[in-house]
């Protein structure tokens, strides 16, 4: 028998329930379901948007809790990230992913906080800035006031790869040594913790 989205989420906390059923309106029924969570791919503006069973209690600006994450390819220089962490903790960089994301209680709450990333990374305001614009703006959609940046996203995200994959701060030839001398040089992964101290027992 396959489950439902009703059937999987009924017993998740109250607002789990409801913001599943929020996403589905707007977008159908997820593409996954698992147990904790209901992803959608490639819908609306988002790379991706996940569901979670999961509650996070999160008091910027107001008391809430965070269930719906939303995700787009986007880039954020690491000159930006400490900014762009301090603005909301709730806002996630994925710099090797090339993945910038926010979870909140709905979705228009996301649009409004990856805005505000992007205006950080364009140095349109610094973190406090876009703290107090937050604030403001979720203010005025409360009061049924003009909010634009929980209408849509006020960019672009990226169209090919956002990832960065870093630079390699070890030559070729350098690891290959200290696989040989660590004793697994003839091995194709990484070894866990444990395979260590027996090598070094063995040894």
């Amino acid at each position: 028998m396959i489950e439902t989205v009703t059937d999987i989420t009924a017993g998740w906390p109250r607002e789990s329930r409801a913001a599943a059923r929020a996403v589905v309106e707007t977008y159908g029924e997820p593409h996954e379901i698992t147990t904790s969570l209901l992803t959608w791919y490639e819908v609306g503006p988002w790379k991706r948007v996940v569901v979670s069973r999961t509650c996070y209690e999160h008091n910027f600006p107001a008391p809430h809790l965070d269930v719906v994450e939303c995700v787009v390819d986007y880039r954020v220089p690491s000159s930006k990230c400490s900014a762009v962490v301090a603005f909301d903790g709730s806002v996630t960089v994925d710099r090797t992913a090339g993945e910038g994301s926010a979870r909140c209680h709905d979705e228009r709450a996301n649009l409004l906080a990856l805005n505000l990333v992007h205006d950080i990374v364009m140095g349109d305001r610094d973190a406090q800035q876009a703290r107090d614009y937050y604030a403001q703006e979720f203010s005025a959609f409360r009061r049924e006031l003009p909010a634009p940046y929980m209408e849509r996203l006020y960019f672009e995200p990226a169209r090919s790869s956002a990832g960065d994959p870093d630079v390699a701060v070890l030559a070729e030839e350098d690891f290959e040594c200290a696989a040989h001398e660590g004793g697994f040089a003839d091995r194709d992964e990484y070894a866990s913790p444990m395979e260590v101290r027996q090598i070094k027992r063995r040894r």
